[in-house]
């Protein structure tokens, strides 16, 4: 079992920075692939940026060069720092963590006001 628990997000203006923070705990392999997602009202979810154990990181060109995904490996934790925020970046974020199956964690509100 495998549990993913979001923080960080909140009400921001455009132009600022917010934090999001993802705790997994459970069964836990060494070599997994974490990542951030989102999904804004009326869109699909899409990929925002993603981890891997060993540090590879990817990311969507919306935030490239404004968002920076790291973890700590031995907190099992990954962090979605969010600068220069847009009000297209508004969405509900999503944790996930992909080893042999893909887990969710439950969402993080992040409203970014012009």
């Amino acid at each position: 079992q495998v549990q993913l628990v979001e923080s960080g997000g909140g009400l921001v203006q455009a132009g600022g920075s917010l934090r999001l923070f993802c705790a997994a705990s459970g069964s836990i392999f060494s070599t997994n692939v974490m990542g951030w997602y989102r999904q804004a009202p009326r869109k699909q979810r899409e990929m925002v940026a993603f981890i891997t154990s060993g540090g590879s990181t990817n990311y969507a060109d919306s935030v490239k060069g404004r968002f920076t995904i790291s973890r700590d490996n031995d907190k099992n934790t990954i962090y979605l720092q969010m600068n220069t925020l847009k009000p297209e970046d508004t969405a509900v974020y999503y944790c996930n963590l992909v080893q042999i199956k893909t887990h969710w964690g439950q969402g993080t509100q992040v409203t970014v006001s012009s």
